[in-house]
């Protein structure tokens, strides 16, 4: 978000222009696939939305000729370019199809020239591609929900043949509901293992850790209800209780925080605490 600019024009730097944006956290790929799907999932669509508005913006079809993860930044949990300096709005001449040739380290495409002697959409398979080998492929298919799996795969390769077949954001952009429906209401098995519900209560202490958690001291992780949060417990040979919180994500899942014990049970408003009974 652009707060201010200020032009200058000196002897020293012509035609300068400096901005003042809001300010972001640098993008580190390795801290992303620490952290859970569902937030490496909405980087994933934020970067599809801008995708889809370079594509189509005011100025025309813009492409990042330097589209690289430290050209990034995230503004609360939402993926953000920082760095324009290399964006561009001009789209390749051509006299035929060879002379619309794209080059990656993995993979060559050949786009049509059009009667006007341009390369079609090369700014946009440019971006699609680029957001593919340094985003996509990484962070949409780690550690994510087997019920989506074929649906993720089948956005990563559009997006990894850079979709000949149509517009390329459309793939990412218009499924992404559905993935997200999905996801939020979760079907979970029955579970056999018996709890007992504690309302107005919390359990301060007994933390284990766990992965992927939203807590780095703790075991906090969101669900659909409470028939996941006894599912999660139940996988969890050290879990004894949880702790329903009145905190969600983006998707409005809950959090809800695991236990290893429930000896030490303190009364809290805003939280339900559910406790394993053993025979």
């Amino acid at each position: 978000q652009l707060y201010g600019y200020c032009y200058q024009d000196s002897n020293d730097i012509p035609d300068t222009l400096t901005t003042i944006t809001e300010l972001g956290s640098p993008l580190e790929m390795i801290q992303l696939l620490q952290t859970s799907w569902e937030d490496r999932f909405r980087i994933c669509l934020s970067l599809v939305r801008l995708l889809h508005y370079l594509a189509h913006s005011p100025l025309g079809s813009v492409t990042l000729l330097d589209f690289r993860p430290r050209q990034f930044v995230i503004v609360d949990g939402e993926l953000k370019v920082t760095d324009l300096d290399d964006a561009s709005i001009e789209e390749s001449t051509c006299t035929s199809n060879s002379d619309c040739f794209m080059e990656f380290p993995a993979r060559n495409f050949t786009l049509p020239c059009s009667v006007e002697g341009r390369c079609q959409s090369m700014n946009e398979k440019r971006n699609l591609y680029n957001a593919y080998r340094f985003f996509f492929t990484y962070l949409l298919p780690h550690s994510a929900p087997s019920s989506l799996r074929p649906l993720l795969d089948k956005i990563v390769n559009a997006t990894g043949n850079c979709n000949e077949h149509g517009n390329a954001q459309y793939c990412l952009l218009y499924p992404s509901p559905s993935v997200n429906s999905e996801f939020t209401q979760k079907c979970v098995k029955s579970a056999n293992t018996k709890y007992r519900r504690v309302p107005e209560a919390f359990i301060p202490d007994e933390n284990y850790r766990c992965w992927p958690s939203y807590h780095h001291k703790g075991c906090l992780l969101s669900v659909f209800d409470v028939n996941e949060a006894i599912e999660i417990c139940d996988s969890y040979s050290q879990c004894k209780a949880f702790v329903l919180t009145n905190q969600t994500t983006w998707t409005g899942r809950q959090l809800v925080f695991f236990k290893m014990a429930s000896t030490h049970i303190m009364p809290d408003p805003d939280k339900i605490t559910y406790v394993k009974v053993t025979d």
